[in-house]
């Protein structure tokens, strides 16, 4: 009969067993792309393996580092929030309480993006869930609208392509759906007006979740108009309209929504509200609020599938009040934004200067290139411009040279600490990863 030290003796010989295949898997596919770009003839010399790989991490992401600076290669938390999180830790971390940091925080969102009420959550991901539900709850109506390829954290309404025939389904890779996303969602190319006024007028949909700009699948900019038919169509059948900033914050302080003058019924945004600390909010106009108050009482608020714990404590206000005062700032956009221009211009004049056929887009301080020759107009024709396995490449060999990219595609996104010297850097070592892939 087995004891409990043999056990656990034996559930860590299977815990080292697992953790050794699991490198030895990472290792071996890494190796099988690279030997497959090789006998290719995509790559002409196996970079250099540096001894400084994981330092100088030229490129933080400002959804994740916005609110980060550099010092000798690692990254740090802005001393504004650190500090604001190290007091508040020491008074408490949540309270199940308001605290008078909400009431800040909510005001600075509505002068940033205008909507008058503002509710708190942990992740984006929920936000856009809350916000999904009470659109629902206040239309009356199952089904959601979203478009191909776009993002939204892990929502599972939002976990849909279109196929070649035009019917939808499941995206590739999505883990357990619970449903067949196509009986909660309806979706439809970005920039098709005709085809989004189709699946409006079927009057089922509740609200429209959408990026102002596409920016997981690269960047795919919103064709002239495309907004303002977007919010004449909404309106005109009934539905809601859920405008996710998460990632377009980086357009400026008040993200793609102040920067366009988008009047939309919700806003979600997070990631680096509270410089990385796990908070979101989601907020919405008075009449949103009037229909919300309409249909809920206050007896059935802890029941609704709404909130949580911890959505707004009070630790993760005070590192938003502190992050969208001292980082998040107009000063720091200003300084932020003509270094993702420098970025795009170092990458465009490599791609002129071999005549590959590749493009590079912008928006705001986040900048990113794709295999294509020209910029999409939609998910499907900027997800066909990838290329996994040259993607892999590339971020391999800047990584080799001191520069981390983002690790799914090819994007940039400037922090207040990046210097000009930085991103000349990462034109250097493109420049350099080009060379050796013509041979």
């Amino acid at each position: 009969m087995l004891n409990r030290l043999t056990i656990s003796a034996l559930l860590k010989s299977v815990i080292a067993v697992m953790a050794a295949c699991v490198v030895a898997f990472l290792i071996t596919t890494a190796w099988d792309a690279w030997g497959r770009l090789q006998s290719a003839g995509r790559i002409s010399v196996i970079a250099e393996v540096s001894e400084n790989a994981f330092k100088a991490m030229h490129n933080l992401r400002t959804d994740r580092a916005n609110t980060t600076q550099t010092l000798n290669g690692e990254a740090v938390i802005d001393s504004a929030t650190e500090k604001a999180i190290e007091e508040q830790a020491k008074r408490g971390i949540t309270l199940m309480l308001p605290s008078e940091d909400a009431v800040f925080v909510a005001e600075e969102l509505q002068q940033r993006f205008g909507l008058t009420y503002w509710q708190f959550a942990l992740t984006a991901t929920d936000a856009n869930r809350f916000s999904i539900r009470l659109a629902r709850q206040i239309t009356g109506r199952s089904k959601i609208l979203v478009f191909n390829w776009c993002y939204h954290g892990s929502v599972d309404e939002t976990f849909i392509t279109l196929h070649p025939d035009g019917t939808s389904g499941a995206r590739r890779g999505n883990i357990g759906p619970p449903v067949d996303p196509s009986v909660t969602t309806r979706v439809v190319e970005f920039n098709d007006v005709p085809a989004l006024e189709r699946a409006l007028a079927h009057g089922d949909v509740a609200c429209v979740l959408a990026e102002p700009a596409l920016t997981n699948v690269g960047i795919v900019h919103p064709i002239p108009g495309y907004h303002r038919a977007l919010r004449e169509l909404t309106r005109k059948y009934g539905t809601l309209l859920i405008i996710d900033e998460t990632h377009t914050i980086c357009a400026g302080p008040g993200g793609y929504t102040r920067a366009e003058n988008l009047d939309p019924d919700f806003l979600v945004f997070g990631k680096p509200i509270a410089g990385g600390l796990p908070a979101a909010t989601y907020g919405f106009t008075q009449k949103v609020a009037d229909m919300i108050l309409e249909r809920h009482s206050l007896e059935d608020s802890d029941t609704g599938g709404i909130g949580g714990t911890l959505a707004g404590n009070a630790l993760s206000l005070a590192a938003m009040r502190a992050t969208l005062t001292k980082v998040l700032t107009k000063e720091a956009f200003d300084r932020m934004i003509p270094l993702a221009e420098r970025w795009t211009a170092g990458v465009q004049k490599v791609i002129a200067d071999f005549g590959l056929p590749w493009h590079v887009t912008r928006l705001g301080c986040r900048a990113e290139y794709l295999f294509g020759p020209n910029e999409p107009k939609n998910g499907t024709e900027a997800h066909d411009a990838m290329d996994f396995e040259l993607e892999r490449f590339m971020h391999l060999y800047a990584m080799n040279r001191g520069i981390l990219l983002t690790p799914f595609h090819n994007m940039a996104l400037m922090s207040p600490a990046t210097a000009p010297e930085d991103v000349d850097c990462h034109s250097k070592v493109f420049r350099e990863a080009v060379r050796d892939l013509m041979g």
